[in-house]
């Protein structure tokens, strides 16, 4: 076995085969000073059965009447110039542990970092305005952001909707029953299923168990996980080169 495979090898692991043959050409190059075309590359990790976890698909389920409707601003266009100019959010459910979870999360499509996340046994209005103060607490309350959603009952409601005027923010909401207008943050919630549950059967786990995989996932994600989009970066230090 050659040293660079040994190096492969030794990447896969050590990010638990979450990356595809692209990204761990880029980290041969940047943490090892080793450059391979990524069809070798891919042909390595072939060869040691070491592909990429796929991901699952979602299916988009149709939600019931909303109250308050948002103009679509965001119109899939999933850069932003600078920090706090456009955030998507989304939830998605967690079938790990004895209960249903649900995870609110909120985006930062500048460098696609985290903001704010949080994990309830229900999906009630109070899980979305606590993640969206979270947000704002953790940023500063910066003003004018664009808070981009799907047209579930919990966003279209007076209270979130209420929230977002007072906090001086501008709410934008998908097409009905059109997840790839919110896309950027569906992927997201489905690499935390298919990188951090991969194995994992339902209702397995403690709540406590399923909580501290989150919190794993989300530490992972923001500090160590490198983007393409980012140019090889995690979202935190592209937004430290940024700052």
């Amino acid at each position: 076995m050659s040293k660079e495979e040994e190096t492969i090898i030794y990447l896969c692991e050590k990010t638990k085969y979450r990356y595809g043959h692209r990204k761990i050409k880029e980290l041969l190059k940047r943490d090892y000073h080793i450059k391979l075309n990524r069809n070798t590359v891919q042909r390595i990790m072939q060869k040691y059965h070491l592909q990429c976890r796929v991901k699952q698909k979602r299916r988009w389920k149709s939600l019931g009447e909303s109250v308050i409707v948002a103009p679509n601003l965001l119109q899939r266009e999933f850069n932003a110039s600078k920090p706090n100019q456009k955030w998507v959010t989304d939830i998605t459910y967690i079938q790990y542990g004895p209960d249903t979870l649900y995870l609110s999360t909120i985006m930062d499509l500048f460098n696609n970092q985290i903001v704010a996340y949080k994990l309830y046994t229900h999906q009630q209005i109070p899980l979305v305005i606590d993640t969206l103060d979270e947000a704002l607490e953790t940023r500063g309350n910066p003003k004018g952001v664009i808070i981009h959603s799907d047209q579930g009952s919990v966003y279209s409601s007076y209270a979130y909707q209420n929230r977002i005027k007072e906090k001086n923010l501008v709410s934008s909401m998908s097409r009905r029953g059109n997840c790839w207008d919110n896309a950027v943050i569906e992927s997201f919630h489905s690499n935390l299923k298919s990188e951090e549950f991969q194995y994992v059967k339902f209702n397995s786990l403690s709540l406590e168990e399923v909580r501290d995989r989150v919190d794993q996932f989300m530490r992972y994600y923001n500090d160590e996980r490198i983007q393409e989009k980012l140019g090889y970066h995690t979202p935190i230090k592209f937004g430290d080169m940024a700052a």
